[in-house]
């Protein structure tokens, strides 16, 4: 579910700090360095990186084209390759046999099996095509806040991690407690805010 989506799963964020002038052009650089590389042909089990929102299998950020009135919006796009567990048993079984067969051996050690194990991993992951996830972003960089179209907690972390490496800026995760905490409450009402405990529903 993205942006564009009839429905849509939201985290909102507050973004702390500031960037560097000139803000479009140091955007752009940021993006094109952590720009998601393609895996297929590679070991690699997943990768994440930004994506353009509007077409997220070319990562391509020339000419502003992230720029969308007063926001900035792009993807990230976290690529993972799943082996089915029976391919993988198959596979691990013939390399099994013929390993023994080399040998001439009855059995394999528990380290030898785990090296069977992992040697069949990366090969098969070679083999296979790594299946794409997409999740739109929108940043409102003047109000320091940034919509993130997803609440998976594996999609969110990939984000938190990307974002402070590419932007060198922190992302807040919004939810009552911290909105509250920094909706400009005074003092008496910050307080108040910090001794609230939550209300049990269910025994």
């Amino acid at each position: 579910m993205g942006l564009l989506s009839p429905s849509v799963s939201i985290t909102q964020y507050r973004v702390e700090g500031r960037l560097p002038s000139p803000l479009t052009e140091h955007v752009t650089a940021a993006l094109e360095n952590n720009a998601i590389d393609d895996i297929d042909n590679e070991a690699n089990e997943q990768t994440f990186g930004w994506t353009a929102f509007d077409d997220p299998y070319q990562p391509d950020f020339t000419g502003s084209r992230f720029v969308i009135d007063t926001a900035w919006v792009f993807a990230l796009r976290i690529d993972k390759k799943q082996i089915p567990a029976k391919v993988l048993k198959k596979h691990y079984n013939m390399e099994v046999a013929k390993r023994l067969a080399a040998s001439e051996r009855d059995y394999l050690s528990k380290t030898e099996k785990k090296q069977v194990k992992e040697h069949v991993v990366t090969v098969l992951s070679t083999r296979i095509p790594a299946t794409p996830h997409v999740y739109d972003v929108l940043w409102h960089y003047e109000e320091g806040r940034l919509w993130f179209f997803s609440n998976l907690k594996a999609a969110n972390e990939a984000l938190e991690t990307l974002f402070t490496r590419s932007f060198k800026l922190s992302l807040v995760r919004l939810f009552p407690y911290t909105a509250g905490l920094h909706a400009g409450l005074s003092g008496p009402d910050r307080d108040a805010l910090d001794q609230l405990k939550p209300t049990l529903f269910m025994e």
